[in-house]
C-alpha cells in the first residue's frame, strides 16, 4: 500500500462541507473518458491535439457538474488533467504511469485510467488492480483508491478502461474474451470486497453497455454475489452527442452506453444522468467521444 494519506478532516469539513462518514454521508460522483486528454499532443493522434480554447471548454464543462469525486479515463500526464478540473483537486494516476513502468507505456502518448478528488475528501492510493494479469497487454490497470480509509466505512473504488470491441453479445472472438477475463477479474475483486463487509465503486469506460436483459458481462461480474450491486446507469438514456467520424461538420448520437458507474449495495444510489455537450460546443471544440456520466450516492 503506498504511503500517500490525505487527512485533514477537521478543516476539510469546515471549508468544504464535508461530514465524516460515521453515520451517513452523501457524496457526487462522476465518470469521464475524456479521449486522449494530453499536454503533449502526438502528430499521428489527431483526437489528442487540442489548443487552449478546447482545454478551456472542457474545464467550463467540468465546472457544471463539479463532483466530489472524477474517475477518469484516456489522460496522458498530470498536467493536462489539472487543465479541467483546476487545483481543488488532487490527482491519483494509475501506476502505470510511473517512471518504474516504463514497459507498460507508450513512447509518445499513453490512455491512463485515475481520480480527480476535491480537496478535503480524505483518500489512499493503493496498488492497481491488473485486469489483464499474466497477458502481454500494456493498457489494463484499474486505478483503486479508498476514500474516507480512517472512517468506520472506508470506501474502495476502481477507474477502469476495459477492452473495446464487445459492446453487444458474446462472440466467441479475441475481444469477447478479453472482456469477459477482465469481468472475471472484477468479480474476484468484488468479491473480496463483501468477503470483509467493504463498500465499493467501479466507474469507468467498459467499452460495453451493461443494461441489456441478461446480459452476459453483467452475469460474470456479479456471480457469486448474494446482494448485487447497483448498476446506477441502468435507465440512464444515452442522449451523449459527439462529433462524427464520418462528417466532422456533424454530430452523432450513441444509442447506449458504455460508461458506467457501478455502486455496492451499501450505498443508497440515484440513478445516473449523462453530463452532455450542446451541439454547438461539439462542432466549435475539440471535446470528448464521450459524455460524463454523474450520480449522488448516500451511505
Amino acid at each position: 500500500m503506498k504511503t500517500t494519506i490525505f487527512r485533514s478532516f477537521l478543516s476539510a469539513a469546515i471549508l468544504f462541507g464535508f461530514s465524516l462518514p460515521a453515520t451517513a454521508q452523501s457524496v457526487a460522483v462522476t465518470s469521464w473518458n475524456i479521449e486522449w486528454l494530453s499536454s503533449n499532443p502526438s502528430p499521428s493522434v489527431t483526437e489528442s491535439q487540442r489548443g487552449e480554447e478546447d482545454f478551456k471548454q472542457l474545464a467550463n464543462h467540468f465546472r457544471q457538474f463539479t463532483p466530489g469525486i472524477l474517475a477518469f479515463q484516456e489522460v496522458n500526464d498530470y498536467g493536462a488533467i489539472n487543465r479541467v478540473v483546476g487545483d481543488d483537486y488532487q490527482l491519483v494516476m494509475s501506476d502505470r504511469s510511473e517512471s518504474g513502468n516504463g514497459r507498460f507505456q507508450f513512447s509518445d502518448i499513453n490512455q491512463y485510467t485515475g481520480f480527480a478528488i476535491k480537496r478535503g475528501i480524505p483518500f489512499t492510493n493503493v496498488k492497481d488492480v491488473r485486469l489483464d494479469k499474466g497477458q502481454s497487454s500494456k493498457l489494463r490497470f484499474a486505478t483503486y483508491v479508498i476514500l474516507y480509509p480512517d472512517s468506520n466505512r472506508p470506501v474502495h473504488a476502481l477507474s477502469v478502461h476495459l477492452k473495446a470491441g464487445c459492446s453487444g453479445a458474446y462472440q466467441n472472438e479475441r475481444e469477447c474474451r478479453i472482456l469477459n477475463s477482465q469481468a472475471k477479474a472484477l468479480n474476484t475483486w468484488i468479491l473480496d470486497r463483501t468477503r470483509t463487509g467493504q463498500p465499493y465503486l467501479i466507474m469507468g469506460d467498459f467499452n460495453h453497455n451493461l443494461a441489456y436483459q441478461g446480459d452476459w458481462f453483467w452475469s460474470t461480474l456479479v456471480k457469486g454475489l448474494d446482494d448485487e450491486p447497483t448498476l446506477t446507469t441502468r435507465y440512464t438514456k444515452a442522449e451523449c452527442k459527439v462529433r462524427s467520424n464520418k462528417d466532422p461538420k456533424r454530430t452523432h448520437q450513441f444509442r447506449s452506453l458504455i460508461d458506467h458507474i457501478i455502486a455496492s449495495p451499501d450505498f443508497d444510489a440515484g440513478p445516473a444522468k449523462q453530463n452532455t455537450f450542446s451541439s454547438e460546443d461539439v462542432l466549435k471544440f475539440k471535446l470528448s467521444d464521450h459524455c460524463p456520466v454523474s450520480t449522488q450516492l448516500k451511505w
